[in-house]
């Protein structure tokens, strides 16, 4: 491998989207959502992990005990068989089984995107960040429709058939009855949360070939020196290959005379 492409290879525009998608699919193993109930029958707090493909864990047959007195079930897949029993009563949440085909998607583009020529590598980093901000939002925006429509078709037969309709938050606090619930991401969520927020910093280092060995300096230097870099960026002569180093902070306040213009002789005497 010759220098100029190992350089290349160790660019942090490249190198954060392949920890990007070393981290989507990481994610996949994880709880991505987390919910923590406290009932006064219960001593210790319950909690209920949910996973980006159909399965539960977690106190999740407890809780399936409590939910079942105000007629709230866990949703069914449809078209797979998760962890736990489905009632016949449950919401459908087909979608659920498409959870890995996401996370696995942006990993593979995650990839290919950190292998684009450079001058392409703006662009599709660009794209893949948009798309990942706008596939998240679209899922979050699903699951708390889901949340909204199980929390509103209760099951008149259970036993506390009084209870109203609600709607449990995709993150927050809630109270059913005598149930105090908190939702809030997992481990697998604050990863997928880390994996967007290194796609938009290999955003904003689009136009720059910083590698790893800079990240040292931009750490130190903060967002100021990234803003430097990402000024330094293809302006007005379109050179995206210079090397972009921390320590060129501008130089020094001593003047020159410009290049190419001798000395003025002004017959010794000061003008």
């Amino acid at each position: 491998m010759s220098l100029a492409r190992l350089e290349r290879s160790l660019e942090l525009r490249r190198l954060l989207p392949i920890v990007a998608a070393v981290l989507f699919v990481l994610a996949l193993r994880m709880p991505m959502w987390r919910i923590t109930l406290s009932a006064p029958q219960y001593v210790d707090q319950l909690v209920v992990e949910l996973y980006a493909h159909p399965a539960i864990g977690g106190d999740w047959e407890e809780v399936r005990a409590l939910n079942k007195y105000v007629g709230f079930y866990y949703p069914d897949p449809v078209h797979a068989d998760p962890n736990y029993a489905v009632h016949e009563k449950a919401v459908a949440v087909p979608e659920w089984v498409l959870g890995p085909v996401v996370f696995l998607g942006l990993a593979g583009a995650s990839v290919l995107v950190a292998a684009l020529p450079t001058d392409a590598l703006s662009r599709g980093l660009t794209a893949l960040f948009a798309a990942a901000v706008a596939i998240f939002a679209a899922m979050g925006a699903i699951i708390q429709y889901r949340l909204h429509q199980a929390g509103h078709s209760l099951d008149l037969d259970a036993p506390l058939n009084g209870v109203d309709g609600f709607t449990p938050p995709l993150l927050g606090t809630y109270e059913v009855a005598n149930i105090s619930g908190t939702a809030w991401f997992g481990p697998g969520g604050y990863m997928a949360v880390a994996a967007v927020a290194l796609l938009g910093i290999a955003v904003a280092l689009r136009n720059s070939p910083a590698t790893i060995t800079d990240a040292p300096a931009l750490l130190r230097g903060g967002w100021g020196r990234l803003g430097e870099r990402i000024g330094d960026g293809p302006g007005d002569d379109g050179d995206t290959d210079a090397p972009l180093k921390p320590e060129d902070d501008g130089g020094t306040d001593t003047l020159r005379e410009p290049a190419g213009n001798p000395p003025v002789d002004h017959g010794g005497e000061r003008p």
